[in-house]
């Protein structure tokens, strides 16, 4: 009797770890004077509230949010010492894509000239918390050993949909445009590279901080009316129509006074989770990286963990919040600053729009 024996070929595992940074962000630096002139609110009202003082402009002739991440991808990728042409799968994480489909992903491929190879791209769109998540993706994706090359990029071209008039000036202080990337590849040590993601969501507070038109939801979650749909009809266009332009309601929309009450709830929970599941505490942190939302979350989230000023990193007093793309802005400008060096422990936390929020631990 024959005895056949079957054999498997088991993956080992690896860590992934960032091989390289870059960010970009426009040359067009606009000033909350600069903003004074455009609707009522001052220097000393933003920068209170905010602790914002300037935020950058994409040059709207000749750059888009694909653009932005090409320039940024083209940094990390030198930065990685790789070819373009390496590059085996794109994750685009944005609020503000080029087009409201196909998503931007497919873009950057084409502009990094990679389009021919076929490189599969997905786009996330997770606002806020999104350069966290797709970190995530790309993590499980590096773990399996279904990619060695993943280009994560974070791209906002927020200064072409904004309310510029005192009607959306609590919006429109707030954000500005840049992108932000990084090359990320198997780690072989388990003890470095990214310990662990944690991801959460919560649609109870969709609309609290949101841009609900243009949208396919024919005002079905809220007041139908108030964006000019009745329902009468059979055919009738509920994507977008004149009424929302003459009442202004293709503007993002934020309850910021909810927003902020429930961030400064997550964002610590979050970081405590990252923490605890690898067994350390604040104490062990070298540097934690928190998505730019709002100058005053960052230092009450400071407080309640008890960091030193030297364990947190803050750079909106001259980004603004660039969203999906404000951590790996952050992580790139510390790197390049001294302050994330070989064997730091390195915390990234984020929370937005959905609400959702989410935490990575990485030994770099």
């Amino acid at each position: 009797m024959v005895i056949f024996r079957a054999s498997y070929q088991f993956h080992k595992m690896n860590n992934t770890k960032i091989a390289g940074l870059g960010f970009y962000v426009p040359e067009k630096i606009i000033t909350n004077h600069d903003l004074e002139k455009l609707m009522d609110t001052s220097d000393d009202w933003i920068v209170e509230r905010t602790g914002i003082k300037e935020r950058r402009y994409v040059d709207r002739k000749t750059e888009t949010t694909a653009i932005l991440a090409r320039k940024a991808a083209e940094r990390a990728i030198a930065d990685a010492g790789i070819e373009a042409t390496d590059i085996d799968f794109i994750v685009f994480a944005t609020l503000s894509p080029d087009y409201y489909f196909p998503g931007s992903g497919v873009l950057l491929q084409r502009e990094l000239g990679i389009a021919e190879k076929g490189v599969p791209a997905i786009d996330v769109r997770n606002q806020c918390s999104g350069f966290i998540y797709g970190l995530s993706v790309a993590d499980q994706f590096i773990k399996s050993g279904m990619y060695k090359n993943i280009l994560l990029v974070g791209a906002e071209a927020h200064s072409l949909g904004l309310d510029f008039t005192t009607r959306g000036r609590d919006v429109s202080v707030i954000f500005g445009d840049g992108a932000g990337a990084v090359i990320l590849q198997p780690e072989s040590n388990p003890k470095k590279g990214i310990l662990t993601t944690h991801l959460h969501a919560d649609g109870r507070f969709a609309e609290k901080l949101a841009m609900l038109s243009p949208g396919a939801h024919a005002g079905i979650h809220g007041n139908g009316e108030k964006y000019g749909i009745t329902g009468d009809e059979e055919f009738e266009t509920v994507i977008v129509n004149e009424k929302m332009l003459e009442d202004a309601l293709l503007f993002p929309y934020m309850n910021g006074k909810y927003v902020f009450k429930f961030a400064i709830q997550k964002f610590p929970e979050v970081i405590m989770e990252a923490l605890k599941t690898t067994g350390y505490n604040p104490t062990d942190v070298n540097l934690v990286i928190p998505h730019q939302a709002n100058l005053r979350i960052s230092q009450y989230v400071q407080k309640i963990l008890r960091l030193r000023d030297d364990q947190m990193f803050n750079n909106i007093q001259k980004y603004g919040n660039t969203t999906a793309a404000s951590i790996p802005i952050a992580l790139s400008e510390a790197r390049d600053e001294g302050k994330v060096k070989k064997g730091d422990l390195i915390c990234l936390a984020a929370f937005g729009s959905g609400f959702t929020w989410g935490s990575a631990l990485i030994r770099w």
